[in-house]
């Protein structure tokens, strides 16, 4: 079927892959694929991430969910804000549930991000499928967000100022742990921050059979991917929204959202589906689909035109969000 046209620039970059990080993921070469990344992906040090002192930079062991082991956090801050409760941002890296590390997402977003906006940072090492089964990457971001809003004051942040984000398998675990803090009255998160949410485990969507075969994730992978998380619940009718997010009935009371995508990616629909059942629910949702964007792109092609739109865009949600006054009180 005919494909929506990338981007040249972005063509260019993906063109430059090689035959290896192109090809599908699948059951029989996923241990493998895990393998090479964990080899390949850069995992910046605490002191590689202090920049030469404009960060302070340190890893916590927090509790983790009951009778699971302890999570790992990454915190970060720009230097020389002592003194004053800084918003928090409480993010989740991306790698399909499958791959991806707490530390290699954290130089873009320290400089994008933390310096600028004045940003404190969270970065959650969750448990990785197949090893670990839903629910239990989502348990351990939720367990580290309790504990950072319960020790607020020692890390320096404005519990009330909390932003839950991440991109891909991490904009999903973000989506899912907006849902699942509402329905345990667990910390109200200020907004969360969804880039090119994985949400849908069915496959359904007429984007994800459009672009099979195309770009760095398809269908195949996607697939692959979902069954690593869910095993034989994968496709379940019963299954809780809680672990696919496109699944929820009920999106009211949830914090605004920003959700991007890109118009040549398999994820397209389901994004631009649930940035609708926001709208229908009452919510607030902010929606930019980046056309001929694919999978990943800012990535693959940081210097190009459409990666420094969206990287201008995302910022400038940040900081209308955290600089809003804050909503009225409710009246008697």
């Amino acid at each position: 079927m005919p494909v929506p046209p990338i981007d040249p620039e972005l063509a260019v970059a993906l063109d430059a892959l090689d035959e290896e990080s192109r090809a599908p993921i699948t059951p029989e070469n996923l241990a493998a694929r895990q393998e090479r990344d964990a080899a390949s992906r850069p995992r910046p040090t605490a002191e590689d991430l202090r920049a030469g002192g404009r960060f302070e930079v340190t890893e916590l062991r927090v509790p983790g969910p009951l009778g699971a082991p302890d999570v790992t956090l990454v915190s970060a801050r720009p230097c020389g804000l002592a003194g004053r409760p800084l918003p928090l941002l409480y993010y989740m890296h991306g790698g399909g549930m499958v791959m991806g590390n707490a530390w290699s997402v954290l130089p873009r977003i320290l400089r994008e991000w933390a310096l600028p906006l004045e940003l404190a940072v969270l970065s959650v090492e969750y448990r990785l499928a197949p090893r670990a089964r839903y629910p239990e990457p989502l348990e351990d971001c939720y367990a580290g967000l309790l504990w950072a809003a319960g020790h607020a004051a020692e890390l320096g942040i404005d519990p009330d100022r909390i932003v839950i984000g991440g991109k891909s398998a991490g904009g999903g675990l973000a989506a899912a742990l907006a849902l699942l803090t509402r329905d345990r009255g667990g910390p109200v998160p200020l907004g969360q921050l969804l880039l090119c949410p994985m949400l849908d485990d069915r496959g359904t969507t007429f984007s994800g059979r459009q672009m099979t075969g195309l770009g760095v994730w398809d269908l195949t992978s996607d697939t692959t991917a979902w069954q690593a998380l869910l095993g034989e619940r994968h496709g379940a009718a019963d299954l809780p929204p809680y672990a696919a997010p496109a699944r929820a009935t009920d999106l009211s009371g949830l914090p605004p959202a920003f959700i991007e995508v890109g118009s040549a990616e398999i994820h397209r629909d389901e994004d631009v589906a649930y940035a609708n059942a926001l709208w229908q629910a009452g919510g607030q949702a902010e929606l930019h689909v980046w056309p001929g964007a694919y999978h990943g792109f800012d990535g693959l092609a940081p210097e190009a035109a459409l990666t420094r739109a969206a990287r201008e865009t995302r910022t400038r949600w940040l900081t209308r969000l955290l600089t809003r006054p804050p909503a009225p009180a409710p009246g008697p």
